[in-house]
């Protein structure tokens, strides 16, 4: 080879030796250099296009995208550090957001951030309130359709907010403020809510990908904290108790249960399971009843729906277990069986829904999709 050739080692191509770089301990010819490396925008070192921590617009060594940017929570976009939003202004405590994510979610009032939280409105008359937690998808994380949703059922009240939601592919998370379950069943507009939501593309049950998390006002339960946690305990138990009929009431799979509603494991007594969920060890928040929030019990087993009637039957059985808890002793509950359980439950929707899941005393019936 010609003395004053050199091989680049990348491409292996003979080049003139004056024309070559070292970098990183190799050698490479100019086109590789442009190929394969790129320089830190911020300090200027130059490194492997692999190792670029920032974008092709805005490459960064890892170093300095440590030390100055950092990307937004919604959209993943790079943005200086100096540039970040966050919703309350605490860096400390919430995900950083760019200026167009900021000011899609938390100022234009359709599709809130994730960590949105407004003063609670309550609906209908306590002390027992629920929260819905509604999940859609498929049909885009649109503020105008977030905004036709909640046009509808704000109707003279403000009943519902939107909100982002990172595990959604494609939609948003509708929000209640807390409401009696009467409200739920008579004021509240789930039906029209449901239809429009369908009739805009989005799905629930079929998605695979949505919930139905109901929240239970924790004073509901009892007014000291002991009485309370009696009662919490009676509710754990049951689900540990009840777990194969619970998992065929949800419509969730039990690998889908695993992933965002786990199950605690059986105990002999009520509080022997209230005492493991509160060590904090398991799914923290993914749990079948999560137990995290200050002022509230969220019931996550169900999966998401588009049918108003499933909604209500699953606001039912809530009320239902939580009457089981507050009503019972530990003994007359432990001795509780599915079928007497079932046997006492009257309302339509809730007994149409359990039949239609072969969970009841009568037989089967035949049910319309979920959607």
């Amino acid at each position: 080879m010609n003395p004053n050739l050199t091989l680049c080692e990348v491409c292996g191509q003979a080049v003139p030796e004056s024309d070559c770089v070292d970098f990183d301990g190799q050698t490479l010819c100019p086109s590789c250099l442009d190929a394969e490396t790129v320089c830190c925008t911020h300090c200027g070192s130059r490194l492997w296009r692999d190792n670029n921590a920032g974008t092709t617009e805005t490459p960064l060594c890892q170093h300095c995208y440590d030390r100055y940017y950092t990307s937004c929570d919604h959209c993943g976009a790079l943005i200086a550090l100096a540039d970040a939003h966050y919703e309350s202004g605490d860096e400390d405590r919430e995900e950083p957001l760019c200026d167009a994510c900021y000011h899609r979610y938390t100022v234009s009032g359709g599709i809130e951030s994730y960590y949105y939280k407004p003063q609670p409105i309550f609906y209908g008359k306590g002390p027992r309130y629920f929260g819905v937690e509604l999940e859609i998808d498929e049909g885009g994380e649109r503020i105008r359709s977030a905004q036709a949703l909640m046009a509808l059922a704000n109707d003279g009240a403000e009943r519902i907010y939107c909100k982002h939601d990172g595990s959604l592919d494609d939609g948003f998370e509708i929000v209640t403020h807390p409401m009696s379950l009467d409200y739920h069943l008579h004021q509240m507009p789930w039906a029209p809510l449901c239809r429009a939501a369908v009739e805009m593309g989005y799905r629930s049950h079929q998605s695979g990908s949505c919930g139905l998390h109901i929240h239970v006002s924790r004073n509901a339960f009892a007014q000291t904290e002991a009485d309370q946690d009696a009662a919490i305990a009676r509710v754990l138990y049951f689900f540990e108790k009840h777990w194969e009929e619970l998992l065929k009431f949800s419509r969730r799979t039990q690998r889908q249960m695993d992933r965002w509603a786990a199950r605690y494991g059986y105990r002999d007594q009520p509080m022997e399971i209230l005492e493991h969920a509160k060590k904090g060890v398991h799914a923290g928040r993914y749990t079948c009843v999560n137990l995290t929030n200050p002022d509230t019990v969220e019931f996550r087993i169900f999966r998401g729906t588009l049918k108003a009637n499933t909604i209500f039957a699953a606001l039912q059985l809530v009320d239902r277990v939580c009457d089981a808890a507050c009503f019972l002793s530990d003994k007359e509950l432990k001795a509780l069986s599915w079928t007497s359980f079932a046997a006492g439950c009257t309302q339509p929707e809730l007994v149409a829904y359990l039949k239609e899941r072969r969970l009841y005393v009568n037989e089967p019936v035949a049910a319309e999709e979920e959607v």
